[in-house]
């Protein structure tokens, strides 16, 4: 067995002592607004769609220079950052989608999320915006497996810790819930390292492979089911991939290795830990919140809507970034191309 060694580094923070301290969230100055702004008027007075909007088309000539110490501190620092008081209520939902963009646009390359080519996802209660057909339609092909992540995170329910597959999620809050939906973050590496302090053979398991499903994803692709491990380090860099839900769906398909009771056990300790050292933190209207998949769990509790206006509703990217580290050439199954700051990662278009 290897022996293995704590990381270290700032990105090795506790959920209690960040609690307390505002080392993780960043004021939008009053200039950085008005800057958003201009960029916002420019590119509708040249009619431009959103998705037609580039970097250059949307120019923050001040605050790009805040962008570019968020991007640093996402893989070099935290993995995370909340951006507060954007005033969301002086804008329109498409005028909205069109900020969120054009900031992502100098973050990173946005990636689909879906088969159908979703570039900025919705997140909210489709089952209560939308009705029940919706929800049934989702698992109609496979009525006998868990639901998705994606269908979960569709509802009001709550959502276990999991990545996402790009660099980097951005979520801009709109409109809170009534109550609940609190974001809760944990940083994989403390988990990784807990781990290792109380059960060092779980920890060399989740260095090995887990049969995964790309159930609620792709329909197959290169293979309905893929092997990744949860935890690796590749030229020095730690990265993780890790959605429970994707190995349980995986276990009810034919022809998949089954897990071993060890296997089982080392999921149920990393979800412990990951419980014991998270961060909870609600989200308000105006938040956009950046994440670093490779070094970051999130989840979200359950939420509660009314007519009142109090309904949850946030606009998500997927984000490869250009300063983004270097994967092991086995994540290629997930991930396409594993190379530093590569465009890669997200869900292949469905095609005709």
């Amino acid at each position: 067995m290897p022996k293995r060694q704590p990381i270290t580094g700032p990105i090795a923070w506790r959920g209690a002592d960040l609690a307390a301290s505002a080392e993780w969230t960043r004021e939008l100055a009053p200039e950085a607004v008005a800057e958003i702004d201009a960029a916002l008027r420019a590119a509708q007075s040249r009619g431009l769609a959103w998705r037609d909007v580039t970097r250059e088309d949307f120019p923050l000539p001040a605050f790009s220079g805040a962008l570019a110490a968020i991007s640093d501190e996402l893989e070099n620092g935290l993995g995370f950052v909340r951006l507060r008081g954007f005033p969301v209520e002086r804008y329109s939902e498409d005028e909205l989608r069109l900020i969120f963009w054009g900031i992502g646009t100098h973050l990173g390359t946005a990636l689909c999320q879906s088969t159908a080519g979703e570039l900025i996802g919705e997140v909210c209660d489709e089952v209560r915006a939308y009705g029940a057909v919706r929800e049934a339609a989702r698992t109609a092909d496979d009525p006998d497996l868990p639901k998705s992540s994606r269908v979960r995170s569709r509802s009001n329910g709550p959502l276990r810790f999991h990545t996402d597959r790009c660099d980097v999620i951005g979520l801009l809050c709109m409109r809170a819930a009534r109550s609940g939906g609190v974001s809760r973050i944990v940083s994989a590496v403390t988990v990784h390292n807990e781990i290792l302090a109380r059960r060092p053979d779980l920890l060399e398991l989740l260095y090995g492979d887990y049969p995964r499903s790309r159930h609620g994803e792709e329909k197959g692709g290169a293979s309905a089911v893929y092997m990744l491990p949860v935890f690796a380090v590749h030229e020095g860099r730690f990265t993780t991939h890790y959605s429970r839900t994707f190995v349980e769906v995986a276990q009810h398909l034919p022809g998949v290795p089954r897990l071993t009771p060890a296997q089982d056990e080392a999921l149920d300790l990393l979800a412990e830990v990951a419980e014991e050292q998270c961060l909870e933190t609600p989200f308000a209207p105006g938040d956009m919140q950046f994440l670093n998949n490779h070094v970051i769990y999130h989840a979200r509790t359950a939420f509660e809507d009314d007519a009142a206006g109090h309904d949850r509703l946030l606009y998500r990217l997927w984000l490869a970034m250009p300063n983004s580290r270097a994967l092991p050439a086995n994540h290629a199954v997930l991930w396409g191309n594993t190379e530093a700051g590569a465009v890669r990662g997200g869900i292949a278009q469905a095609t005709q």
